[in-house]
């Protein structure tokens, strides 16, 4: 048995075990990687606990660097490759719910490991001796089961973002978490307001892309949705009453976000996408729920959401412009002139996101409405196709003209050199063949002459 797991593991990693051994020290692989092993994933970074201190790891590496050294980490470089090396250590008290104030550095494996975050997590294994498994890890991720290592509330007490570890690693590897430790949540939820903004987003951001996106129901369910995006906690209690909806407004929401690649930009997308829906629905006479202008509302509350999770401004916009025109197909009429109006705000790899979003949105409604509107998804991605194929223009900087042309021509500087322009690409985005130098000149200059009358 030890052979097939000694297999998985790099040579350089052996290699750091046998010198640290060979200077009178224990060593062992420990935590997420013998995790995977256990359970034939492939392990990606490999961790080393050892008994010995970060000075004698330095003394037996030639190439080392500091890493945590208060923590006792220290990163070995062996074959271009970088791995952390800690010792043993038993922590003290954790005043800001992240971090210990000190820690101890110990000499016994099993101390070190009743410090992790849970059973699947405190598993130590040596290419030579074995596994070590004080807390019976291996027996839960036969069970399926996150279990915290010993107290749970004193786990979540000591790092409040464990708590969404827990439901990260349950969506991301199909594991149901156990009783005592979901009491543990609940107990120690309110920790979460401590806890970075950064930090937060980055373990929402892994359930989101994980297998199980509808873990955010969970998050919903444990209350923990209120430290994350308490926006969007309103969904719940947003009804669709509408012949081409079946779900709620979270329960679409999460359904459109199975339906896409995982991938973060994608997923965060489809999340925010009917968030305006929350402040936008009516009800007519019949019952029916309207939902005007809530891709604008949506636009509006993903803005803010995104700025509260630290996103960069970029992503934001993008976000944004998908958002926007998310239905646009629903609300426009399909023609060339429609596609290259969006081409213009958007261009070609956006759009190309954007079907991706309509699709998944379609997918997410009544699946008795779905054929015309996949049709029509297939119908811009045709036409978009098209005119890229034959060159058409869509955007100014595929005009034959450019601002210096226009002064040239006898139009001053200044703003109407601007207007001219967008004047000019909608123009020619009407009629493709008038992307003439000369002709658009003139055109412009019929159109300045008007604007002077």
């Amino acid at each position: 048995m030890s052979i097939n797991y000694n297999q998985k593991i790099p040579k350089d990693v052996l290699e750091i075990i046998v010198a640290i051994e060979k200077a009178g020290y224990e060593a062992y692989i420990v935590g997420g990687c013998v995790r995977d092993m256990l359970m034939h994933r492939e392990p990606h970074d490999f961790d080393i606990t050892t008994s010995a201190k970060p000075e004698a790891i330095k003394n037996i590496f030639k190439r080392t660097y500091d890493t945590g050294i208060k923590h006792g980490t220290v990163t070995v470089i062996l074959s271009h490759e970088h791995y952390e090396v800690t010792t043993y250590r038993i922590e003290g008290e954790y005043k800001d719910f992240r971090r210990p104030e000190e820690v101890s550095f110990v000499e016994d494996i099993t101390l070190d490991l009743s410090r992790r975050d849970f059973t699947m997590n405190a598993i130590a294994y040596h290419p030579v001796r074995g596994f070590i498994d004080p807390y019976k890890g291996i027996e839960d991720i036969k069970r399926k089961c996150i279990r915290s290592v010993r107290d749970a509330s004193e786990r979540f007490t000591e790092d409040a973002l464990r708590i969404l570890r827990a439901i990260r690693f349950s969506a991301q590897l199909q594991f149901e978490i156990e009783e005592s430790t979901l009491k543990g949540i609940s107990e120690c939820k309110d920790l979460l307001m401590h806890i970075s903004k950064e930090r937060i987003r980055d373990e929402f951001i892994k359930i989101g892309i994980s297998p199980s996106p509808s873990h955010i129901h969970k998050l919903y369910e444990l209350k923990l949705l209120q430290y994350i995006v308490p926006e969007f906690i309103g969904a719940y209690q947003t009804p669709q009453n509408h012949p081409h909806h079946i779900y709620n407004v979270a329960e679409h929401t999460i359904v459109a976000m199975e339906h896409t690649p995982p991938d973060v930009f994608l997923r965060l997308t489809l999340f925010l996408h009917d968030i305006g829906k929350i402040n936008t629905r009516t009800t007519d006479k019949k019952g029916i729920d309207h939902f005007y202008n809530h891709a604008e509302e949506s636009v509006k509350i993903l803005k803010k959401v995104l700025k509260d999770l630290r996103l960069d401004n970029h992503t934001i916009r993008d976000m944004s412009l998908l958002v926007e025109y998310h239905d646009y197909h629903l609300r426009n009429k399909i023609s060339k002139i429609s596609i290259k109006k969006l081409l213009s705000i958007m261009g070609p790899d956006l759009f190309d996101q954007l079907m991706i979003v309509q699709f998944a949105d379609v997918k997410a409604q009544n699946p008795q409405k779905l054929a015309p509107k996949l049709e029509m998804i297939e119908q811009q991605k045709a036409i978009k196709e098209e005119i890229l194929k034959n060159g058409e223009c869509y955007n100014k900087a595929m005009l034959t003209i450019t601002g210096q042309d226009l002064i040239e021509g006898g139009i001053p500087r200044g703003e109407v050199i601007g207007r001219l322009l967008e004047k000019a690409l909608d123009y020619v985005i009407r009629k493709p063949e008038a992307n003439k130098k000369s002709g658009l000149i003139a055109y412009c200059l019929e159109q300045y002459e008007k604007k002077k009358k």
